[in-house]
């Protein structure tokens, strides 16, 4: 009887001791999760702020381009050059759309300008007139190239 009456503390030590640390982990989950809920609050906080910011300096944004086209608007080369810009854009329109379709060439192409630059050659001394530069000596020393070494 006194090995079945110690198999049963036994079993009750082990049983206190899964409910300690049960209720071990279960504080630990809500800790957990105050933390996760914190963390998302301030998460939106920040969020929250940075949305206000961003609509704050779209608005200031919008004013200065305002203020800005309606400076530009005073000059009057800079309404000309604006409307001459727009009116170039309108005539090229069709044939860029061709050509963003596949269906013609670019548009560059056509109208006689170069598609592209030519480089230009870089000038050298010879070009000018002028003697070649000498060659640079290799030094006495453990350099490589040609050079007077040990003998």
């Amino acid at each position: 009887m006194s090995a079945a009456v110690s198999e049963e503390i036994e079993l009750i030590e082990k049983h206190e001791e899964i409910l300690r640390h049960r209720a071990e982990l279960l504080e630990q989950m809500e800790a957990r999760r105050e933390n996760l809920n914190l963390q998302r609050r301030r998460q939106a906080e920040e969020a929250e702020a940075a949305r206000q910011r961003n609509a704050s300096l779209l608005q200031d944004l919008q004013k200065i381009e305002n203020r800005l086209q309606q400076n530009q608007l005073q000059d009057p080369a800079l309404l000309d050059l604006e409307t001459r810009y727009w009116s170039s854009v309108e005539q090229s329109l069709p044939a860029r759309e061709e050509f963003l379709q596949f269906k013609g060439p670019h548009p560059a192409d056509g109208s006689g300008q170069p598609a592209r630059r030519t480089k230009h050659k870089v000038s050298t001394a010879e070009d000018q007139g002028l003697p070649p530069r000498p060659r640079p000596r290799a030094g006495p020393g453990p350099g490589p190239g040609p050079g007077p070494g040990p003998r």
